[in-house]
């Protein structure tokens, strides 16, 4: 009986594999196929960044503060706070800026589409797409995911102006640097290998967040139960890979570094 058990485990485990291998090779298939969806992937966008902006405000705002506050006293303790916004902007441009963002579209984002995916699923909305000729596929994920794809490296970047701005604000209260001096500082730290790789790595966060959240939508299980696993299944496995390739990315960029 243990036996059987575990077979259909793994039985159940391949042939989810097997289903988000097909999800993915569809997704690619269809994107470079028409019809193409440009209205609807404007309006997915939209969604994505526009109505992102405060939450990111607000957020990388006060990042950039927090991590000034906690970072001065380690400074201070060797007479190097002069160093702060070096060591700010590496901190926010290398890592913290995409990680932050991306966490905050897999929160909102990722678990609005899993939930409206799941809402169209349970009502059969889908099934009368296919039904009336309609591709659901190209309208629903495609347009999705090419959204979050385009729109996230976009917000990684405002998050980074937001947050360097809130860390500025921090370092002018307490040690009175000008704004030409303080961004001088900054962009002297940086790399374009930093920012360039920033952007690579806001754009597999994209697709991983927009690409999971249709999935667990576009596959959710029937009933209004059905809907709510969606979204928290779609938040907490995005937030997982996202986790997951921040830690993969860092290991190539560095071996790069090091070249």
């Amino acid at each position: 009986m243990r036996r059987y058990v575990t077979t259909r485990r793994l039985d159940r485990a391949f042939l989810e594999l097997y289903r988000i291998y097909s999800f993915i090779i569809r997704f690619f298939k269809e994107a470079f196929l028409p019809p193409y969806e440009f209205k609807e992937i404007i309006k997915q966008c939209y969604e994505v960044g526009v109505r992102s902006l405060p939450l990111i405000s607000v957020t990388g705002f006060i990042i950039g503060i927090v991590f000034t506050n906690q970072s001065r006293p380690s400074l201070s303790e060797f007479g190097a706070t002069s160093w702060l916004p070096s060591l700010i902007s590496i901190a926010i441009v290398r890592a913290l800026a995409p990680l932050v963002t991306a966490i905050i579209a897999a929160g909102r984002v990722g678990s609005s589409i899993g939930a409206e995916l799941g809402s169209m699923k349970v009502t059969e909305q889908i099934d009368a797409m296919e039904v009336s000729g309609t591709n659901p596929f190209n309208f629903l994920v495609v347009s999705r995911v090419l959204a979050t794809t385009l729109m996230i490296p976009a917000l990684m970047i405002y998050t980074m102006f937001v947050a360097l701005m809130g860390a500025y604000v921090n370092v002018h209260q307490h040690e009175l640097t000008s704004l030409t001096t303080y961004f001088g500082q900054v962009f002297s730290a940086i790399s374009f290998l930093d920012i360039f790789s920033s952007l690579i790595k806001s754009f597999i966060f994209g697709f991983t967040v927009g690409m999971v959240g249709c999935y667990k939508g576009y596959y959710s299980s029937k009933g209004t139960e059905g809907v709510g696993k969606a979204a928290n299944s779609a938040v907490v496995t995005a937030m997982f890979l996202v986790f997951i390739e921040e830690l993969l990315a860092m290991q190539i960029i560095n071996a790069i570094r090091a070249m």
